[in-house]
């Protein structure tokens, strides 16, 4: 059981806006999730962690950072799914608009239209992976942060530690908003999601 009940404002964490609101809505779905597995302890801290992101806070609990890290996980390995399968789909625009002699088929001109919707949607959902994976990223370090403190509190037997590692949570953010919007994304969105894992 983790003795950091303490809490940051997510605000002060390095995120864009779109971020903070992925982060909220994470913690209030953890917390929710928690709360409706059953068990004492679980419903207490899945309040809280709803109470928090409610607040605009990161609940600074080692359990409640862990949970949250596996939620943005799973939610990162959907979108990935969804990418590889959008990127199918574009691979096979390029042979199944063209005969044999390479001319553009009767009604070519609505699979083009079918084919850029395709990759503006693939390029959403790179970007809310690579959002996902910069929230995850801070969670992951304020995780580290909150355990340090806990070995801290047993170590002394007294108050946490007032050392904390402000410099910890802002590493993790120069993959973001690298991908272009050219032609080129049923080529980098696999590697991309490998990438990120």
């Amino acid at each position: 059981m983790s003795s950091s009940q303490n809490a940051v404002p997510d605000t002060q964490l390095g995120l864009s806006h779109e971020e903070i609101q992925i982060l909220r809505q994470g913690q209030a779905a953890v917390g929710a999730g928690a709360g409706g597995g059953g068990g004492g302890g679980g419903s207490n801290s899945s309040r809280a962690a709803s109470r928090a992101s409610s607040q605009g806070l990161l609940l600074l609990d080692s359990s409640s950072l862990a949970a949250l890290g596996r939620y943005f996980d799973r939610l990162m390995s959907q979108i990935g799914q969804q990418i590889n399968y959008l990127s199918e789909q574009t691979a096979m625009f390029t042979t199944a608009q063209y005969d044999r002699a390479g001319n553009l088929i009767d009604g070519a001109d609505q699979e083009i239209e079918r084919y850029t919707a395709l990759l503006r949607q693939i390029d959403e959902l790179e970007l809310d992976f690579d959002r996902l994976a910069n929230v995850k990223d801070i969670v992951k370090g304020m995780r580290q942060r909150a355990e340090d403190m806990d070995r801290d509190l047993e170590r002394s037997g007294g108050a946490p530690s007032s050392r904390h590692r402000d410099g910890h949570h802002h590493t993790s953010s120069s993959h973001r908003h690298g991908h272009g919007h050219g032609h080129g994304h049923k080529h980098e969105s696999s590697s991309r999601k490998h990438r990120h894992h």
